[in-house]
């Protein structure tokens, strides 16, 4: 009799590990959500000349892994095609491109990158990543808030950082009397949970 019901013991047991192992799987599945690039924004607001001129990226994307429930395993890597910056003024674009600025043709994307996160209640996060622009690697942290229903999420939050501290300002660039040092980047993603 022993001998027959351990065949059926060991097959319970596998089937049971099988569930457990399914259901890590799901659970790690929830954590990862697909960025929506056509509802998504990411913008930016400098200064030129005493006034204020917002501006933002039309190319960018966003490996997000996040669940208020499991912090530690969370993780974003946002990837921005520098050459897409967009100020709604054609002459202005060229120039953030240059050599002295963003310097495109040598640096073509930055690269943001959060595995360390703060539950500061309400929705309400924060972390701290870093950011490598023109090859220059610093940490910048971020606030955002994140709501989720019915499997779709939206990601709001800022960041405040000096674009001089990226080498974004050589030559006469430098000068934070024509362009201030200050940039405040905002960003707006609208996710779906990952199929």
């Amino acid at each position: 009799m022993k001998s027959s019901r351990t065949p059926h013991r060991l097959a319970a047991r596998l089937v049971l590990g099988c569930a457990v192992g399914l259901a890590a799987m799901v659970a790690l599945a929830a954590a990862q959500w697909s960025l929506q690039p056509k509802e998504s924004k990411l913008t930016f607001v400098g200064e030129q000349a005493g006034a204020k001129f917002e501006g933002g990226f039309d190319k960018f994307s966003a490996d997000i892994r996040f669940d208020p429930k499991d912090l530690a395993a969370s993780r974003f890597d946002v990837k921005i095609d520098t050459a897409s910056v967009n100020t709604q003024d054609g002459e202005r674009d060229q120039t953030i491109k240059s050599a002295d600025l963003f310097d495109v043709k040598r640096f073509p994307s930055a690269q943001y990158v959060a595995d360390k996160f703060t539950d500061k209640g309400g929705n309400k996060y924060s972390a701290t990543g870093k950011l490598t622009l023109r090859n220059v690697t610093k940490d910048v942290p971020i606030d955002f808030t994140f709501e989720s229903k019915d499997g779709a999420a939206w990601l709001k939050g800022a960041a405040k950082l000096k674009r001089l501290d990226f080498g974004v300002g050589q030559g006469e660039w430098k000068d934070t009397s024509t362009v201030g040092n200050d940039v405040e980047v905002r960003f707006s993603l609208r996710l779906k949970g990952a199929s």
